[in-house]
């Protein structure tokens, strides 16, 4: 790895209640965006394209995972293909639809999303933003 990261965050993690459920789902889901399981320490398994970025985890304290009020957890999508596989994936994978694939206008014209509740009630999203397009509007 290089000293440069092209993220602004090292990482994060989610909590789950069944953790075999929630790697099923996650190795489903994330597949559609080119994510793949990077490692994996006990209870908690570490997915990224490049290097561990989001984890998925049993809680260490041994409490209840807890979903976060106002909190969700966005992957780039590299086309609005991947949004739509993202999105279809991940309801057939038993996640809850929070907002079918589509432009965002309310994002700026050059966004795509669609965002699913996970099986613990996580707020999940696939974002494309169209860089072509973005630099026709003068926005890059």
């Amino acid at each position: 790895m290089s000293d440069e990261y092209p993220s602004i965050l090292s990482h994060v993690s989610i909590g789950t209640n069944d953790f075999d459920k929630a790697l099923a789902f996650y190795d489903r889901v994330l597949a559609t965006v080119g994510c793949r399981r990077m490692m994996q320490h006990g209870d908690a398994v570490a997915y990224g394209k490049a290097y561990p970025e989001f984890w998925v985890n049993t809680p260490l304290d041994g409490q209840a995972a807890a979903v976060g009020n106002g909190s969700h957890f966005a992957f780039f999508a590299s086309s609005k293909e991947q949004v739509d596989a993202f999105h279809k994936e991940g309801l057939a994978a038993g996640a809850t639809d929070e907002g079918p694939p589509g432009p965002r206008p309310q994002y700026g014209d050059p966004y795509y999303g669609a965002f699913l509740r996970d099986l613990d009630g996580h707020k999940i999203e696939a974002a494309y933003w169209d860089m072509e397009l973005a630099q026709k509007l003068g926005m890059m």
